[in-house]
């Protein structure tokens, strides 16, 4: 006599002859996140039903209808009415189980030539590689924000810090360019991921390939792959792809927390050298004079759950074996959060970059203050007098000392004060100690010089496009 009783899942259903547990149930289903890939996984189910078709492992009819049934459930997707199903597990079996309904024994030949473990390794890859190309768009955009502002305010001066203590003079275009190229870099990155990433898995089967004569190549050209995996084994137990993402996503982060740190900074009452309109800011609930930069606070905090979710998928992988684990269900919910936040963080961080109002004044004082241009006179003793660097440091030490027991700026002393310590000093020296000097001076290639500004902001408009 037969065993009548139904599994949990008629997908896997032959092997097994109850059903699961409902705490297994809700362990094992991935529904919940992983329907996020809908338009990966029915994209690569038509190009795979026409693999196999062409092949001539299916028929060109049970193609049509395959792809027609798909299509139709993508449509239902997008406009709420399909019913996702926690028993089915996944999105994968969402789908053919609905396709199923839809046209019938045809949607059993589906799955020919293929596991769902190829099969989600190549919807997540064709998920992350969709969300780095979007990604790399935006990391540009910012940058091309920060271009803007730094051709607006090439000449503006600002004091430049070390240990956050002011160290020299520069300009604000200067400091925002440091940005644009912190994300050039990310952007080089993320590109650099998106090479590695762009190859399909799809026809690896379970672990070992498949006896049929299936078409990879086909595949992979069809899904926009430089090639297929060369490997099948680590095919289907490769998650560097979202580990890299997850990596760049994590050091984009860290940038933009760096700048938003700055804007909190700016914006204080003891600073004031920027602020931010009403759109990035809120108030308080008690203290009716407060305007609060949640937005770069916010930005500034995201690092930690992008970098935590590195972190995470890298510890759920550093002790599986080859080749697929159920463990590596964990890595959809961390790269599609990491990923998703860090493209908020970069949508907001463009508009706060055009949205920061200066405060041109207060940037100036600043630069001027805190013997900022010591630096200066150490060099003009150098290249005007001959002195060697660290006699003429030593004697700018002195000149800063005398300075502030006069309660005066560098460039207030007179010459008899600065000649009492060094009787060379003549008053050229009175033409490189201002703050507007300063930056002009500062001609190396990279420096801080406007002239140098506006080079590097027309080279970057240049590339960007």
């Amino acid at each position: 006599m037969s065993n009548t009783s139904t599994p949990s899942n008629p997908m896997w259903g032959g092997r097994f002859e109850s059903a699961s547990d409902k705490m297994m149930e809700a362990i094992n289903a991935s529904i919940g996140f992983d329907k996020k890939m809908y338009a990966q996984d029915i994209r690569a189910s038509i190009v795979h039903a026409a693999m196999l078709a062409q092949q001539g492992i299916i028929s060109q009819e049970d193609r049509a209808a395959i792809t027609k049934g798909l299509l139709q459930i993508q449509g239902e997707i997008e406009s709420g009415q399909f019913t996702f199903q926690t028993a089915l597990e996944d999105i994968h079996m969402n789908v053919e189980s609905r396709l199923a309904e839809l046209i019938g024994p045809a949607a059993g030949r589906l799955h020919t030539a293929r596991s769902r473990n190829d099969q989600v390794a190549t919807d997540f890859r064709l998920w992350v590689r969709d969300m780095v190309d979007a990604i790399a768009q935006q990391i540009e955009a910012v940058q091309q924000a920060f271009v803007l502002r730094a051709q607006e305010h090439a000449a503006t001066l600002m004091p430049g810090f070390t240990h956050l203590q002011t160290a020299q003079p520069v300009t604000l275009g200067h400091h925002f360019m440091a940005y644009v190229e912190m994300l050039g870099r990310d952007h080089s990155r993320f590109v650099d991921a998106r090479n590695r990433m762009n190859e399909c898995p799809l026809g690896s089967a379970a672990l070992a390939g498949t006896s049929f004569p299936i078409d990879r190549h086909f595949v992979a050209k069809e899904l926009g792959f430089a090639r297929p995996t060369a490997n099948s084994l680590d095919s289907v137990s490769d998650r560097d792809f979202a580990l890299e993402a997850m990596a760049a996503a994590s050091i984009t982060a860290m940038h933009l927390s760096r700048f938003a740190e700055e804007i909190v900074v700016w914006c204080s009452a003891p600073f004031h050298f920027i602020s931010l309109s009403d759109k990035y800011s809120t108030g308080s609930s008690i203290m009716p004079q407060k305007r609060n930069p949640d937005a770069a606070e916010l930005v500034r905090a995201k690092i930690g759950r992008i970098a935590g979710h590195f972190q995470g998928l890298l510890m759920v992988m550093k002790g599986l074996p080859l080749a697929y684990s159920k463990d590596m269900q964990e890595d959809k919910e961390a790269t599609f959060d990491a990923l998703e936040t860090l493209s908020l963080c970069l949508a907001v961080m463009e508009g706060m970059v055009a949205d920061i109002q200066v405060n041109a004044p207060a940037l100036k004082a600043a630069a001027s203050g805190g013997y900022s241009t010591a630096t200066e006179l150490a060099d003009w003793l150098v290249q005007a007098l001959g002195i060697p660097f660290r006699q003429a440091h030593h004697i700018t030490g002195r000149a800063v000392k005398l300075a502030e027991d006069a309660k005066k700026p560098l460039h207030k002393l007179t010459l008899a004060q600065l000649q009492s310590i060094e009787p060379t000093i003549t008053n050229d020296v009175f033409k490189v100690l201002t703050a507007e000097a300063a930056i002009k001076r500062r001609i190396s290639f990279g420096g801080t010089a406007p002239k140098n500004v506006r080079a590097q902001a027309a080279r970057w408009r240049k590339t960007l496009g």
